[in-house]
């Protein structure tokens, strides 16, 4: 590890420069400040790995210092150090996120010993974050997540149409997240600088529909009292996003085309086309072929705007990606919870794995959402989950299997303690028996990793030990 970074922050000169020298000698990088509005410049400027602070000070206390710095710089640790140690002090400083508490005069050895350790949970905090960062580069593109291999033919798909001005079709059922990928597209275009435009098709009256996309003249119709641009106009330059196109009346569809063929609008009421630059994303939850042959859509329309088509997996059909997006969807939400929820445990996670989830992915985000509000720990249980997720309907015939991480799992499914057991155990091998090269590799902390090598009771030699037994088996 690289030399630790600590912020002493004290209003007595004389005890902070003692403290500030006594951990340069023992080879930290220090900084010094008198007051908490000193200390948050500091960490504008630079990373400290701990923060040293007293609680009384004036201006900004070390309490609110210390929730400013936890709010902040999440992964720099605190250590409240002061004269005014009380129990009651030191549990509130504990929940607001403390690494350590201690009590003046400490010596020196307890204080090296905190901040020695301090520093470790916070450069085993910044490399979990970095891996987090690589895996979501590895499974995430714009919002769109998974391993499945559907999955990510679709965010290839993606990258690929993104540069051009091809007309694209997202089909999937409702909740699979197909204006995720219109949005993925955009952003990863040329055009990502211009807004992206959106309507629901379906969500409009068919009277009011055609306004809305090409928009009117003054004294168009009666309430006509001032000019209004429409969407395609809006869209000048950027991605017009039609969702549930199949729902748009005959009439308008026509119109629709002819805007695609000549790349001219005219809003209503009016005598003049004028050009558009506009790039054309549709989106539907129907199959639009079987629309066409029941004369409900346009032919014409249907090729013009079937150009590159993305098609996206239900999440029935990709069950390895939701602990993936399960896990995602608490990390967006866990701060509804007052006391932080950040864990889903094995036994919710079964239950997750089991459902058929007919809502798709918006389905199991508000699953999760709401078992986050109703939680009354830091770990989401079965009990926390809607009623129709724990009914867990059928996901198949018996003895198909799903994919989790590169494993095949049964339809009856499998042991997920013995299946974390002997993932650590393989993890600690592999690396010498040496916790924070494991946990790193784990993406883990190294304290979570300690607590589950004492819950299963592992031990340098008990990998040998079992091979031994299931050869003599």
């Amino acid at each position: 590890m690289s030399q630790a970074s600590v912020l002493v922050v004290e209003d007595n000169d004389l005890e902070r420069e003692i403290t500030a020298e006594t951990l340069r000698e023992e080879g930290f990088a220090v900084e010094e400040a008198a007051v908490g509005k000193r200390a948050m410049e500091l960490l504008g400027l630079s990373r400290f790995d701990v923060v040293l602070t007293d609680l009384m000070m004036p201006g900004m206390s070390g309490d609110e210092l210390l929730a400013k710095v936890r709010l902040t710089y999440p992964s720099a640790q605190v250590v409240v150090l002061t004269a005014h140690g009380t129990i009651d002090s030191a549990v509130q400083a504990m929940k607001n996120g403390a690494f350590y508490y201690l009590t003046k005069p400490t010596d020196r050895e307890t204080l090296v010993m905190t901040v020695a350790k301090a520093a470790e949970l916070a450069n085993l905090q910044q490399e979990n974050q970095l891996l987090k960062r690589r895996l979501e580069g590895k499974f995430e593109v714009e919002g769109i997540i998974g391993q499945d291999p559907a999955i990510q033919e679709v965010i290839r798909m993606m990258r690929k149409v993104a540069p051009s001005n091809t007309t694209v079709l997202i089909q999937g059922e409702s909740g699979t997240g197909k204006e995720i990928v219109a949005r993925g597209i955009h952003r990863l275009s040329p055009r990502a600088q211009r807004p992206f435009v959106a309507i629901n098709c379906s969500a409009i009256p068919d009277n009011l529909i055609e306004n809305e996309l090409f928009g009117h003249e003054r004294g168009a119709f009666t309430g006509a009292t001032e000019r209004k641009q429409g969407l395609f106009e809006t869209a000048d330059k950027s991605t017009l996003f039609l969702d549930e196109i199949a729902d748009l009346p005959q009439g308008l569809q026509a119109k629709i085309l002819r805007v695609l063929q000549e790349r001219e609008v005219r809003r209503v009421g009016g005598n003049e086309s004028f050009r558009i630059d506009v790039r054309l994303i549709a989106a539907t939850n129907k199959n639009l072929g079987e629309e066409v042959a029941e004369e409900r859509f346009r032919e014409d329309l249907y090729y013009r705007v079937n150009v590159v088509t993305i098609t996206l997996p239900p999440l029935r059909e990709r069950r390895g990606d939701i602990p993936l997006l399960a896990n995602n969807a608490l990390a967006r939400f866990g701060h509804l919870a007052e006391a932080r929820v950040t864990e889903i445990s094995r036994q919710a996670m079964e239950v997750l794995l089991d459902y058929s989830w007919p809502g798709n992915v918006r389905q199991l985000e508000s699953a999760i959402e709401r078992a986050i509000l109703l939680c009354e720990g830091d770990t989401i249980m079965p009990r926390d989950l809607p009623q129709e997720v724990l009914a867990r309907k059928p996901l198949g015939k018996s003895g198909e299997r799903a994919r989790f991480d590169g494993f095949d799992i049964p339809s009856e499914g499998i042991n997920f303690e013995t299946f974390e057991r002997d993932l650590i155990l393989q993890a600690m091998e592999k690396n010498d028996w040496v916790i924070a090269k494991a946990a790193k590799m784990l993406g883990m902390s190294y304290r979570t990793l300690q607590y589950r090598l004492d819950k299963f009771g592992l031990k340098r030699g008990d990998a040998k030990a079992a091979a031994d037994g299931r050869r003599k088996s």
